[in-house]
């Protein structure tokens, strides 16, 4: 089995974690509220901040940045208390005083993690909830920006359009996503082949670290700015707030979205596509959406090809003729707008929308699974034909390829945590969404997934089967609090590659009794004293 979870430096502590009940657990409630009120700023009362099942509004903040309906039954484990930090302070003092009692600390700031990590656990467990802390400032001299972790994308965007028509920032099109998640785990979007990912374009941070001290680079230091940095902030403390550094983006951009389905020649296209969407201009970002479709009495597969030109549709044009005739753009299908305008199109939503959409922070949950992959060799016709007829045979299952190349093919995998770079020719994300409720619907629809992402195993990269880390997949490597390290390095290598041993190493240093942790955290090597990190 392994290294056992006893074998750590203090026995009696890391017992009391893994032992003490539920029940008991309740009783160092009240302990833990007046540790919080005991270490509360004076200019700053917590009072306001907390929440227990006894307040009325309680279900109403827990639920409030659930994304997933999958987490929100009556069976799901429920925190002894949640914490709305509403300063600074209020982020130290939880750190503290959840370490001290002995309760799993849950940091969410969107909501959006895709198996519950940061709002659900086994153990009694408290959640510290950052979207309060969403303030964003701007250095006009350094073209700069400080974005506090409960910030979502949508209201970052929004900021920086009221300050300039020509600066965007490198990240996702979801837009409720809380950008302390988002950055720390690395941050992708349809910036990123000109300017790589949102972790690329982070100069500086602030986060808390176990002893519940606020450290900025010069303090954390090198090694550990590099982890936060793509290999999940919640491994190493609490993100307070990124500074990022802002691109300077055409003040007109061109947008398309064109459908083909499979009687229109979209296997041609899309063969097309991978050979080709990598090697495009970096100002040129096309994604490809395959869906099965209903088109009379018949199933198809309809492929969406979504787009972000930073230029003119003038020159748009000649270079689609060039490189990628077989989409067979009309110039009805050019767009051009503004920067700020695609951020709403990517985000499905219709042409002209105000532009104080972004600002809202609500979002309908839904039942989903998602998983993940990334292809490095050219996938053949033959093998798309059978791509799409498992595809019309499980239905409900779409997905969307990413391109990658350019920008992101120049950052070494070592440069961040983050190592999907040079030779990714794009990125798989699996999705399916339902709306039934119970763990049969559940199930079936996990498993439909799970089905294509098994199929696909021929087309994409292996040893290891490289995955997303902010497409958080417990599917490959949910293992017990008890795991070994050999068990952690299962999911460890395919989220991160080489650099899996980098984040243990820092790990170990700036936690080594693993109180940030969850399911699929990186482990202290303390915790494993019979086993070595170097493989």
């Amino acid at each position: 089995m392994g290294a056992s979870c006893l074998h750590i430096l203090s026995v009696f502590s890391i017992f009391l974690v893994f032992s003490v009940p539920w029940a008991a657990a309740d009783l160092r409630v009240d302990t833990f509220l007046q540790c919080l009120s005991y270490r509360e700023h004076p200019s700053y009362p917590i009072s306001g901040a907390i929440y227990t099942p006894n307040n009325s509004s309680f279900s109403d903040v827990l639920y409030s940045y659930i994304r997933n309906r999958r987490f929100m039954t009556s069976t799901t484990p429920k925190p002894l208390v949640i914490v709305t930090a509403l300063h600074e302070s209020h982020v130290q003092a939880t750190v503290v005083c959840a370490k001290f009692h002995f309760l799993e600390l849950k940091t969410r700031s969107g909501g959006h993690d895709y198996e519950g990590q940061s709002y659900v656990s086994n153990n009694p467990f408290v959640i510290l909830d950052l979207f309060n802390l969403r303030s964003i400032t701007f250095d006009d001299a350094t073209e700069t920006a400080w974005v506090q972790a409960g910030a979502t994308l949508g209201e970052l965007y929004h900021a920086i359009a009221e300050k300039s028509k020509t600066l965007a920032f490198p990240a996702g099109v979801c837009l409720t996503l809380g950008t302390g998640g988002h950055f720390s785990g690395g941050g992708y979007g349809n910036l990123m082949r000109k300017y790589g990912l949102s972790v690329d374009n982070i100069v500086d941070a602030h986060l808390v670290d176990v002893g519940g001290r606020i450290l900025d680079r010069n303090s954390m230091g090198e090694d550990l700015f590099w982890a936060i940095r793509g290999g999940g902030g919640a491994s190493f403390g609490v993100i307070l707030q990124w500074k990022i550094k802002l691109v300077p983006i055409p003040e007109v951009v061109t947008y398309f979205k064109v459908g083909r389905t499979l009687e229109e020649g979209a296997t041609d296209v899309v063969h097309r596509w991978i050979q080709v969407a990598h090697k495009l201009p970096e100002e040129l970002f096309i994604r490809a959406q395959p869906q099965v479709v209903q088109v009379g009495d018949q199933k198809t597969v309809n492929v969406s090809f979504i787009a972000l030109f930073l230029g003119s549709a003038q020159e748009l044009k000649p270079l689609m003729e060039r490189d990628f005739p077989e989409l067979g753009l009309k110039p009805e299908d050019l767009k051009e707008t503004s920067w700020i305008e695609t951020t709403l199109l990517f985000a499905d939503f219709p042409s002209g929308t105000p532009t104080t959409v972004l600002l809202n922070r609500t979002r309908t949950p839904i039942y989903f699974k998602f998983k993940s992959d990334y292809v490095r060799k050219n996938i053949k016709k033959e093998d798309l034909t059978l791509i799409w007829k498992k595809m019309i045979e499980l239905e409900k299952v779409f997905v969307q390829w990413n391109p990658y190349g350019k920008r992101m093919s120049r950052i070494p995998e070592s440069a961040t945590p983050f190592p999907h770079r040079s030779g990714v020719k794009f990125k798989i994300q699996y999705l399916v969404i339902w709306f039934e409720d119970g763990e049969e619907a559940s199930n079936h629809y996990e498993g439909l997934v799970r089905s294509l992402y098994d199929f696909m195993t021929p087309y994409v990269t292996k040893s290891p089967r490289e995955s997303f880390l902010n497409y958080r997949d417990l599917d490959i490597g949910n293992t017990t609090r008890c795991r070994t390290y050999l068990q952690a390095r299962v999911y460890g290598r395919k989220y991160f590659k080489d650099n899996f041993r980098r984040l243990v190493r820092v790990k170990t240093i700036v936690d080594p009794g693993n109180f940030f942790r969850n399911q699929q955290s990186i482990p202290s090597i303390i915790w494993y004293p019979n086993e070595k990190v170097k493989e």
